[in-house]
C-alpha cells in the first residue's frame, strides 16, 4: 500500500511510478495481488468493480466483487480516440452510498486502473476516505513486446493474469445497474 507523498515528488507504489491517469486524490493504491491478500486477511473489505456490465459478465470478475459501473459505452464511434465514447453513470456515487459506508475500506477495480482512479476520485469528493485504486485492474497492462504474439494484449499483472480467483457466475444481488427498458430476444428469426 502506498500513499501520495509531496506533490513535487513522483507518485510511486512498490518503487514503480504511477501514471497520472491512475493517480487519485486519496493516494491509496494496491496491486490486484495486494488487494486479494488484503481481502483474504479481512473478508469484510469491499471490492468494487466499476467496469461495464458487459465486461463484468463476459470478461469475468472477482467472485467477491460488487459491480457498480462508473460509465457505459455510448455506442458512438470516436474517430479521434479510435474507440467508442463513454457516458458517465449519473447514479454511480448514490449507488455506492447505498451499499457502502464512507469510512469502509473499498478496493476499487476496473480493466486496468484508469476508470477505477476516476471512481476513487468521485467517491473521495463524496466523502469516502478509504477507497484504494487497484492499479492493474482485472486485465492488467499490455504486453509491450513486438516479437510476442501477445503484443498489445492485456496479460501483464492484473487480477486474472496474476492467477487470482475469478468467475463468470452472476449474482444479481452483487450488481447495481440503472433502470432500463428491456425487450425479449428470440432465438433464430422468430416473429412476434
Amino acid at each position: 500500500m502506498t500513499t501520495v507523498a509531496e506533490a513535487t515528488t513522483t507518485v510511486t507504489h512498490a518503487g514503480r511510478p504511477i501514471v497520472k491517469e491512475r493517480q487519485t486524490s486519496l493516494g491509496l493504491y494496491v496491486t490486484a495481488k495486494e488487494a486479494y491478500d488484503m481481502w483474504q486477511a479481512d473478508p469484510d473489505l469491499k471490492i468494487l468493480d466499476v467496469r461495464t456490465p458487459e465486461e463484468y459478465v463476459f470478461v469475468g470478475h472477482a467472485p467477491m466483487s460488487v459491480n457498480i459501473p462508473l460509465a457505459f459505452l455510448a455506442y458512438v464511434w470516436d474517430d479521434e480516440k479510435k474507440g467508442f465514447s463513454w457516458s458517465l453513470s449519473p447514479d454511480f456515487v448514490e449507488l455506492v452510498k447505498e451499499r457502502f459506508g464512507t469510512d469502509e475500506t473499498i478496493l476499487v477495480s476496473c480493466r486496468s486502473g484508469g476508470r477505477s482512479a476516476m471512481a476513487v476520485n468521485a467517491l473521495a469528493a463524496a466523502g469516502f476516505t478509504n477507497a484504494y485504486n487497484i492499479l492493474d485492474g482485472m486485465e492488467g497492462s499490455r504486453v509491450d513486446d513486438p516479437d510476442s504474439v501477445f503484443h498489445g494484449m492485456r496479460l501483464k499483472n492484473g487480477w486474472k493474469p496474476s492467477g487470482l480467483p475469478w468467475t463468470y457466475d452472476l449474482d444479481p444481488e452483487r450488481m447495481a445497474l440503472p433502470e432500463r427498458e428491456t425487450g425479449t430476444l428470440h432465438a433464430g428469426n422468430a416473429e412476434d
